[in-house]
């Protein structure tokens, strides 16, 4: 079992990534230039966002997504909660997880899998406890086993607990079986926002 992972991992997966993330951008192209437009239009300038996020072995690379919320900003300058920020168009696109379609780009490039633990902000990486951290020694995913499990509903230790679960159990069946799952909680709009927030809370460490 252990040298089957590991040939699927080495040999099988990067090239299925790369093949389903390019035809997925070629067929998707015109809903991604319809949503490009709708996002100009609704909420501005820039139309794709990027942050830094860790990847494999803990590396830094640039992740995109198209933009859902606004820059509105307090009296301070300060930015304002995510759930004021975020607009019905906003809310819409992270419903359909359309605000993630620019990822494929990510795939294709070998910087993301279509399946693994999500990429998460870079500050979170010296609050993991050192099982938490093995969720990086894969390629972070469009979706994973946390997304099929509940999503932003459940909490940050039941989330890393789905990512190490998924990192020892990577085979070509699993990865099959959370990508028709995604299908079904995506139209179902299962686990979009968290019991507290708009979207998900910030990791404060353990």
């Amino acid at each position: 079992m252990h040298k089957y992972k590991g040939f699927y991992e080495r040999y099988v997966k990067r090239v299925q990534d790369f093949v389903l993330a390019l035809i997925a951008l070629i067929i998707l192209s015109p809903v991604i230039l319809i949503i490009a437009l709708i996002v100009r239009i609704k909420l501005g300038k820039p139309v794709i966002f990027s942050q830094e996020r860790p990847g494999l072995n803990g590396k830094i690379f640039k992740l995109y997504k198209f933009r859902s919320m606004t820059d509105a900003r307090d009296i301070n300058g300060e930015l304002l909660p995510d759930e004021m920020r975020l607009t019905k168009t906003g809310k819409f696109l992270r419903a359909a997880s359309l605000d993630e379609l620019p990822e494929l780009v990510n795939i294709i490039s070998g910087e993301m899998s279509i399946v693994g633990p999500r990429p998460l902000l870079v500050r979170y990486l010296e609050r993991y406890k050192a099982h938490q951290a093995r969720r990086h020694e894969v390629r972070p995913g469009f979706t994973g086993l946390a997304q099929v499990h509940g999503r932003n509903a459940i909490s940050w230790p039941e989330k890393f607990e789905w990512d190490i679960k998924y990192v020892d159990n990577i085979t070509f069946m699993n990865d099959w079986k959370i990508i028709f799952e995604t299908v079904r909680v995506v139209l179902r709009r299962d686990g979009i926002n968290s019991e507290h927030s708009a979207t998900m809370e910030e990791f404060m460490g353990n």
